[in-house]
């Protein structure tokens, strides 16, 4: 056997580089556990030195060279249409899978093969251009880390300052939602009264591929400078009764589209409530990443429209008109938008207003347009709270004019609220939100008339 690898070996050093396609055939020919460990350590070793272009066209050899054979796949949807047994069923699956997924099967058996096709795909995400001839190997690609990132190999680990250095350094560079800026900031965010915890993947050591951050407070607060500021004091675990959950970050691009929070989040629930068993609040701090767009978009038919943004003022128009000295409260309202930080007295209730407009009632393809919110909503939380100028930080201006939101997880509500957010596209909200709930339902459907 070592002489054979080692001819082996020396076939595909000869060429290395220069033909991917007799390794990929090579490697979905052999039948040898080690032979098959060699070639696709071949195939991550070329691929690795691959510039842009030739990458461009592994993938599309890939997706149009290893896909079903469409003669044999015929045959065998004739022959199940004909008798349908569990012999020809299991002959029609066997062909419709394509090539290529046994060939991902193979090259992930070599060291840093899971690394490799999460960067693969990373990649095809990247391209400037999709062209949809790619799109096979895309597919198969979120096909099988379906199965392998699912909860059932993940395992879950709280990070603390003894955690290592070179994962808590990852946990600065992935942090997406609210920037750590460096050391001190990372350990406040590590104290007594904060918890993180991120999931992991044995196949990729030391690679967090999704964390949580959590702030163990006195009461919900839709302020974030309260949960981010370093200088804020340690609250005692005596003190704490309700968990936040501030910011949720997705490390691996690859994985991208790969649902890992919704599981996250319950079992950090489940964790906490058995740390802290009298914690009966568990909320999140939410941004809403896509408001400022849409508020500013007014030709969007589907969100706000000038009829709809005069009836949703209409309860403010005297305040909004005063302060910006204009006729109609519309025009006033986006005056005084330019400068929200300096009108916040005047626009906090019209813009929480509007932003619960935006989530009870605005659409997209008739979805919830706002990520986090359609991601919150579908893990069954309800919409607890929303709050003005929530966020004064630069980029929480910028998206959403510095509203934050607040999702409740209930336990025993969840199953039902995502039943009724996923089937009919039913929003479960707190009792303090019920009152606005028809007022906004009324002033949104004026347009319509």
């Amino acid at each position: 056997m070592p002489g054979f690898l080692d001819k082996l070996l020396k076939i595909l050093q000869s060429r290395r580089g220069k033909d991917m396609r007799f390794l990929c055939r090579h490697l979905l020919s052999q039948r040898g556990e080690a032979s098959q460990t060699a070639l696709a350590q071949e195939i991550i070793n070329t691929y690795a030195a691959m510039d842009s272009t030739q990458r461009t066209r592994f993938y599309k050899m890939l997706s149009s060279e290893f896909s079903p054979d469409t003669k044999v796949l015929h045959r065998a949807a004739a022959n199940y249409l004909e008798d349908p047994n569990e012999t020809n069923l299991s002959l029609l699956s066997a062909a419709v899978e394509p090539p290529r997924q046994e060939l991902l099967r193979r090259i992930n058996t070599a060291p840093r093969g899971t690394e490799t096709l999460v960067a693969i795909r990373k990649h095809l995400l990247d391209l400037s251009v999709k062209s949809p001839d790619i799109s096979p190997l895309d597919a198969d690609l979120r096909h099988l880390f379906r199965s392998w990132f699912n909860r059932g190999f993940l395992t879950l680990r709280s990070i603390s300052w003894q955690t290592s250095a070179l994962i808590l350094e990852k946990l600065i560079h992935y942090e997406s939602v609210h920037e750590i800026n460096g050391w001190p900031d990372l350990r406040r965010r590590l104290q007594a009264d904060r918890r993180c915890f991120a999931f992991f993947h044995p196949a990729l050591i030391d690679e967090p591929i999704i964390f949580v951050e959590v702030a163990l407070a006195n009461g919900l607060t839709g302020d974030l400078e309260r949960l981010l500021d370093v200088n804020t004091p340690v609250l005692t675990s005596d003190k704490v009764n309700t968990a936040i959950f501030y910011s949720i970050n997705n490390c691996l691009d690859g994985l991208r589209g790969i649902p890992f929070g919704n599981f996250l989040i319950k079992q950090v629930v489940v964790e906490l409530a058995a740390e802290f068993p009298n914690m009966k609040n568990f909320c999140t701090l939410s941004p809403l990443p896509r408001f400022s767009k849409a508020l500013l978009d007014t030709h969007d038919e589907h969100g706000f429209t000038p009829r709809r943004l005069s009836a949703l003022l209409s309860d403010y128009a005297a305040t909004l008109t005063a302060a910006a000295r204009r006729r109609g409260p519309v025009e006033a309202f986006f005056l005084l938008l330019e400068q929200p930080v300096a009108n916040r007295d005047v626009l906090a209730a019209p813009l929480s207003r509007l932003a619960f407009a935006y989530l009870t009632e605005a659409r997209q393809n008739g979805k919830v347009p706002d990520p986090v919110a359609s991601f919150h909503l579908s893990n069954g939380a309800r919409l607890e709270g929303i709050n003005a100028f929530g966020n004064l930080r630069p980029y929480g201006l910028k998206a959403s004019f510095g509203i934050t939101i607040n999702y409740r997880y209930v336990p025993d509500e969840l199953e039902e609220n995502h039943e009724r957010f996923v089937t009919a596209g039913q929003i479960r909200i707190s009792d303090a939100l019920s009152r606005e709930r028809e007022i906004v339902k009324k002033a949104w459907h004026q347009d319509q008339a």
